[in-house]
């Protein structure tokens, strides 16, 4: 089969177990799946330009993954101490406009990095503002705002 032919076949073959798989949004994508999608594109870069040309065999080992992937978001789902250990908790940073420094240092971010999330997110621009900073289980960092009357 042409190379060319092979790629098409091969990203019918991708759509087609993708969209078994689940929808997520790029933002939801967790550690398992960029694990995931690093090792379907190995699998899929050795049908595609390796010395295997094995469609079959890239096809076979990408529902392989898949399935190991909906398999564990299942044992995630039912079991929540699984859910936690595999995925995390999400980690209060600035509680009150207080920076909580121990969990800074302990997750690797610095105050600019709350402080930029403050201004996308809110349009805050001190910590003093912020009445919760959350770094989230998919390591973003969400921001709620602290009310006038705790301002004052």
């Amino acid at each position: 089969m042409s190379a060319i032919a092979t790629a098409a076949v091969l990203y019918a073959v991708l759509v087609v177990l993708l969209r078994i798989a689940g929808k997520r949004t790029l933002r939801d994508v967790t550690v398992f799946d960029l694990v995931l999608l690093l090792v379907i594109s190995e699998a899929t870069q050795q049908a595609l330009t390796g010395k295997d040309h094995s469609l079959t065999q890239a096809a076979t080992v990408v529902s392989a993954l898949i399935a190991i992937d909906i398999v564990f978001s299942y044992l995630k789902h039912w079991s929540p101490a699984l859910d936690r250990w595999l995925e995390g908790l999400p980690v209060v940073l600035v509680a009150d406009g207080k920076v909580l420094r121990e969990r800074l240092d302990r997750t690797r971010i610095d105050e600019n990095d709350i402080l930029q999330a403050a201004r996308e997110e809110a349009g805050l621009e001190r910590l003093e503002e912020i009445r919760w900073a959350v770094l989230e289980r998919d390591g973003r960092i969400s921001i709620v705002p602290a009310s006038e009357r705790d301002r004052q």
